[in-house]
């Protein structure tokens, strides 16, 4: 039986670690190191909650081509579930560009792979008698078309399967909470960092932001706050949890691992605040270190950083 799948893109991250702009020649530029990496929401998320424990399977499109091979090659190495990805000649795995900054922060290069929409409703056997379906992320490919989030969604709930879903800021079609209004009372957590949140709600509080996707209908919110911790609201419960010290290096996946670890536990009989905060330590965790499948190792890493916290 399969605990979690996660739904959503695979990607090729190329990533440039110090890059200087001043060319050295009329065409050449000069980075600190610069290597590859996989990448996407559902990978970063499926690798997490292996390491963690779970049963993971992915759900995903990759192109027959290099990318896509390498792709399905490291996440079946890391065990996961890898039968589940679906496979096209129509478009070609995305690859991204991912300039990281000091402070741990990046910029990103995309191009139209990346708004490929493929359609994981039309492959209900492949999500089906899992415990739990992660969408991420609302508002990218393949959940920034409003049926297609219905019908997963949908689909989900019938089986009685948790739905929780994370987010990203739009970026080729552009959607609104009021745009997605019929689904989100079958999500039952949501996580937007503190930047996504607001741009979803129009408020800069954390308990205000979680107050407009609870009138939604959303069952449980959680707001990822960076380095300030996380902070998780329902309709009966209010938790802030502040963020873990440790030296940030790259906060790339460091959402995704986030999630994983919060599902997992969940799943677990965990409550939400312990769940919260063993994911605010996987978070943490996967910044200290570049990629966002290279800091996270297992279960014991998080159950030691919370014994010294």
């Amino acid at each position: 039986m399969t605990d979690i799948v996660f739904i959503g893109t695979a990607i090729m991250d190329s990533m440039i670690r110090g890059f200087d702009p001043e060319p050295v020649s009329s065409a050449g530029y000069r980075a600190e190191s610069a290597y590859l990496s996989i990448g996407g929401e559902a990978v970063n998320g499926s690798v997490a909650a292996v390491r963690l424990g779970s049963r993971a399977a992915i759900l995903c499109t990759l192109g027959n081509d290099m990318a896509g091979d390498m792709i399905a090659s490291r996440l079946g190495e890391s065990g996961v579930d890898t039968s589940r990805i679906v496979r096209s000649d129509e478009h070609p795995t995305p690859v991204t560009t991912i300039f990281m900054e000091p402070d741990g922060n990046r910029r990103s290069i995309t191009n139209g792979a990346h708004s490929y929409n493929f359609h994981p409703e039309r492959y209900p056997e492949r999500f089906a008698g899992a415990r739990a379906v992660v969408l991420g992320s609302l508002f990218r490919a393949p959940f920034n078309d409003p049926d297609v989030i219905r019908a997963v969604a949908g689909r989900a709930k019938a089986d009685g399967q948790l739905v929780f879903a994370d987010t990203k800021l739009p970026n080729f079609r552009k959607l609104t909470l009021d745009d997605i209004a019929g689904s989100l009372p079958m999500i039952d957590c949501i996580s937007p960092n503190e930047d996504e949140a607001e741009w979803c709600t129009g408020e800069q509080e954390p308990g205000k932001m979680a107050d407009v996707f609870l009138s939604y209908g959303v069952r449980n919110v959680i707001i990822k706050l960076g380095g300030r911790g996380c902070f998780f609201k329902n309709r009966d419960e209010e938790l802030y949890l502040p963020a873990h010290r440790v030296g940030v290096v790259d906060a790339t996946g460091a959402g995704d691992n986030f999630l994983a670890g919060f599902v997992t536990e969940i799943l677990r009989g965990r409550s939400n605040g312990e769940a919260l905060a063993f994911a605010n330590a996987c978070g943490a965790i996967c910044s200290t270190e570049v990629g966002a499948s290279a800091a996270l190792k297992d279960r014991k890493q998080v159950e030691e950083l919370l014994k010294v916290c």
